[in-house]
């Protein structure tokens, strides 16, 4: 294991305490964290199973891994068989240990792209590899890495890889059999265009063959405090994290399981919260144009990616003094140094209150 990175939710603690002395107190459009109730039907199912004194399963219930296959199918037009679904305590649990669990070792590379979540360098770390930012698989040339990852709606900038450029690095990992995992947990919000999964048929035929996807019902039904997600795609790998995952005691507890299948089986709720974030994403757009700001990308997931053409810290610390907190780019990597991820999570009344103050 190398040495970890520093946590980036402490480095910006003091604008955090800066932006809470405002009168009207803080507007916290830094972190992703969903502030909608979780939807009754699925605080429902999780009642009706708090009765459970046994363990678990590791590889999820046949009800979980049935209803996350009929999601795939219905929503995104890809099939998988229930077998090659397995749940995770949280994606971010998955995503840090997926290439230690896979076999990643020291002197292994595990490559990510140049913008990015900071779980992926992490997850590197983790396994003791070379970690490398990149701004495409396709760059590695010759290198053979063990496992790349992609993140498609991204986190911070919002970008969506097309049909074609998937298609084309899924070709790129077969040759050199690189293990191909993209996080697509903000794939039910699309705003510009619809997402595609690596698991697309147009995208990888059909066969999931050295592909996983990884998604979260943190950001699709506001379950980000049940720590549910899961990941699908090529059984073998799935075979293999589910062994790992079985001794290293992973499982998602039995009422969560039950809670994801009835968030699974359930599109209304989407459709509504889809709703409220697209009025919010309007409204903030519409505020940090009138306030000087450029929005870059954001096709896709819960924030804009931002930019006044000025150091990112500099717009954190401004914002922090009108009540604002929002994310510095370079939590992201060294190309967010000017940029800084703002979320349309919070509140109807916290993002009007936002809106007041950038005007």
């Amino acid at each position: 294991m190398k040495d970890m990175p520093e946590f980036p939710w402490e480095v910006i603690l003091p604008h955090r305490r800066r932006a809470a002395e405002h009168p009207d107190g803080i507007v916290n459009l830094a972190m992703g964290e969903p502030v909608d109730p979780t939807p009754g039907p699925i605080r429902d199912a999780l009642a009706r199973a708090a009765d459970a004194p046994g363990y678990p399963p590791t590889e999820g219930t046949p009800e979980l891994r049935a209803a996350a296959a009929g999601w795939l199918s219905r929503r995104h037009g890809v099939r998988v068989d229930p077998s090659a679904v397995l749940p995770a305590v949280g994606t971010k649990e998955l995503i840090a240990w997926l290439p230690a669990m896979l076999g990643t070792r020291p002197g292994d590379l595990v490559a990510f792209p140049r913008l990015a979540f900071p779980t992926f360098d992490v997850s590197a770390r983790l396994a003791g590899a070379d970690s490398r930012p990149v701004d495409s698989p396709l760059d590695l040339a010759g290198e053979r890495p063990k496992v790349v990852w992609l993140n498609s709606p991204a986190n911070p900038d919002g970008s969506i890889l097309s049909v074609a450029e998937l298609r084309e690095l899924v070709a790129w990992a077969r040759e050199r059999g690189v293990v191909l995992a993209n996080d697509e947990c903000y794939i039910e919000y699309g705003w510009e265009r619809r997402p595609p999964s690596l698991l697309d048929p147009r995208v990888c035929g059909d066969s999931h063959d050295g592909l996983l996807a990884v998604y979260s019902l943190s950001k699709r039904s506001n379950l980000a405090g049940y720590r549910a997600g899961f990941c699908a795609g090529d059984p073998h790998l799935v075979r293999r994290l589910l062994a790992v995952r079985k001794h290293a005691g992973h499982a998602v507890p039995g009422p969560v399981q039950a809670a994801m299948t009835a968030a699974l089986d359930d599109d209304t709720h989407v459709t509504e919260q889809r709703a409220r974030y697209a009025r919010r994403r309007e409204t903030l757009s519409r505020a940090l144009r009138s306030a000087g700001f450029r929005i870059e990308r954001s096709e896709g997931g819960l924030f804009l990616w931002a930019t006044r053409d000025e150091p990112c810290w500099t717009t954190v610390k401004d914002l922090a003094e009108h009540g604002i907190l929002v994310a510095p780019g370079t939590f992201y990597g060294t190309a967010g140094e000017r940029h800084v991820r703002i979320a349309f999570t919070a509140t109807d009344e916290r993002i009007a209150a936002a809106a007041g103050r950038l005007s």
